[in-house]
C-alpha cells in the first residue's frame, strides 16, 4: 500500500467529483463531437460570460496557453517589460518571455502576498508594456490603484486569476476587471477539469484576434458562423482549444459551483476561527482578506515566525501523514529567472513570506480529518499543549 492509500494519510489536494462528469462526457461521445467548440464548450463559455461579466470567454486547454494568448494580444516584443511579481508560478513569466518579454520582478505585500501597488509606478520604464497580477489565494491586488496606474501610463493590465473564480473585489469578479485575464481549471483548483483553463477577454477590441490565434491562425471561426466560405491562414496562432470531453467534465463542475464554493469557504472559516489563537498568541499568522476583497476560500495557509520553525513543522507533519507543502520558490531567485527577467526593487518580503508559508489541506471531502489537520499543526506550532 502506498501512502495515498493508507486511510490515516491526509493528502494536501483531493479532485472533487459532481457525479455527473462521466455522464456528460458519454453525452459528447453520443454527440459525435469530441473535438474543441463543441456543445459543452459553448455551456461553459456562456456560463463564465454570465457569471464573471466578461464580454468574452474562451476555453483554453491549460492557464498557461490563456497567458500566451493574452502575451500575443497584447503584442509582446523583443524588449518589452512586463511588471509582474516573483511570488508566483512560473507560467505567469514563461508566457511573456516565450514572446520576447522581460519580467520587471516587484516585491508583494507582507498581508497579501499580492504584488504591492506601492512599488509598481517605481519600476515603470520607457519599455514597460503591461502590469500583470496574480490574486494570490484567491484575494484581489489593489485593482483601483494598479488601474489608475496603468491608465497614467498607457498601460495594459492582466489578471492572472488562475486561483481567483468566484473571488470578488469591491463586488467586482476578479476576471472582469483587467483588459485580459486568465483562469485554471487544473485539478487543484476550486473548479476543475484536470487541465484546462480559459482566456477572459473584457476589452472588444480584441475578440476577433483572440479567435483566430486560438484556431491557430486561421479564420475558422468566421467560417463556422457563415461569415466566409472557407477559412485560411491569417494571423499568429497555436492549438488552444480543449477538446469538449474537457469541457463536459468542467459543465458537471460549474453546474455545482455554489455547492463547491460553499463547502470549501466552510473549510476556510472553520481554519480560520480554529487558528486566531494561535495567531493572537504569536505562534502563526493567519491570511489577510482586506476590507474590499471577497476571497473564494481557493487555499489556506499560515505563515510562521522562522523559515527554520515553517522547515521544522511541515517535516513533522508531513511524518505524521498530514501533507502539508511551502508554495512558490520566488521567480527572482530561480536559474530562469535571473536568466530572462530582473528586479526592480529589493525583494525582501517576497523572500521573507516564501520561507515561512505552510499550506493546508483544502479539499470538498476534507471535512472528516479536518479537526486532525488542526491539532496537528497546533500541536508542531506550540499552539496546543
Amino acid at each position: 500500500m502506498n501512502r495515498e492509500q493508507d486511510s490515516a494519510f491526509i493528502p494536501f489536494n483531493k479532485p472533487y467529483f459532481t457525479g455527473k462528469e462521466l455522464e456528460y462526457i458519454q453525452q459528447a461521445h453520443n454527440q459525435w463531437h469530441l473535438s474543441g467548440d463543441g456543445p459543452f464548450t459553448r455551456k461553459c463559455h456562456a456560463w463564465l460570460e454570465q457569471s464573471i461579466g466578461t464580454r468574452k470567454a474562451l476555453l483554453t486547454h491549460s492557464c498557461t496557453a490563456a497567458l500566451e494568448m493574452a502575451a500575443i494580444l497584447i503584442g509582446i516584443e523583443s524588449g518589452d517589460e512586463v511588471i509582474m511579481p516573483s511570488y508566483t508560478f512560473v507560467s505567469t513569466a514563461n508566457a511573456f518571455v516565450l514572446r520576447g518579454g522581460l519580467p520587471v520582478f516587484v516585491d508583494i505585500r507582507p498581508d497579501t502576498l499580492n504584488i504591492d501597488e506601492s512599488k509598481i509606478e517605481a519600476a515603470i520604464t520607457k519599455k514597460t508594456k503591461v502590469i500583470v497580477v496574480v490574486h494570490y489565494g484567491g484575494i484581489a491586488c489593489e485593482m483601483d490603484t494598479i488601474l489608475s496606474i496603468a491608465h497614467k501610463h498607457n498601460l495594459f493590465v492582466i489578471e492572472d486569476a488562475a486561483q481567483a473564480i468566484g473571488a470578488k473585489y469591491k463586488g467586482k469578479p476578479l476576471g472582469s476587471i483587467g483588459h485580459l485575464s486568465a483562469l485554471s481549471f487544473h485539478e487543484t483548483k476550486n473548479i476543475i477539469s484536470g487541465e484546462g483553463g480559459a482566456l477572459l477577454i473584457n476589452d472588444d477590441r480584441f475578440i476577433e484576434r483572440a479567435e483566430i490565434i486560438r484556431e491557430k491562425g486561421t479564420d475558422r471561426n468566421r467560417f463556422l458562423k457563415g461569415q466566409v466560405d472557407k477559412y485560411t491562414w491569417v494571423d499568429i496562432g497555436s492549438s488552444y482549444l480543449p477538446s469538449d470531453l474537457t469541457a463536459a467534465f468542467l459543465w458537471a463542475q460549474l453546474e455545482e459551483f455554489e455547492k463547491i464554493m460553499h463547502r470549501r469557504k466552510a473549510l476556510w472559516d472553520k481554519y480560520h476561527e480554529s487558528f486566531s489563537e494561535a495567531e493572537v498568541k504569536g505562534y502563526l499568522r493567519r491570511p489577510v482578506i482586506p476590507e474590499n476583497c471577497q476571497s473564494n476560500a481557493h487555499l489556506y495557509y499560515i505563515l510562521l515566525p522562522t523559515a527554520k520553525k515553517r522547515d521544522s513543522v511541515l517535516s513533522l507533519l508531513n511524518k505524521k501523514g498530514v501533507n502539508v507543502v511551502f508554495h512558490y520558490i520566488p521567480l527572482h531567485d530561480s536559474p530562469a529567472g535571473e536568466k530572462y527577467g530582473r528586479t526592480s526593487v529589493p525583494m525582501q518580503v517576497t523572500v521573507e513570506m516564501s520561507r515561512r508559508i505552510i499550506r493546508l489541506p483544502l479539499w470538498i471531502g476534507l471535512e472528516k480529518n479536518q479537526n486532525r489537520v488542526i491539532d496537528e499543526v497546533l500541536l508542531e506550532v506550540g499552539g496546543r499543549q
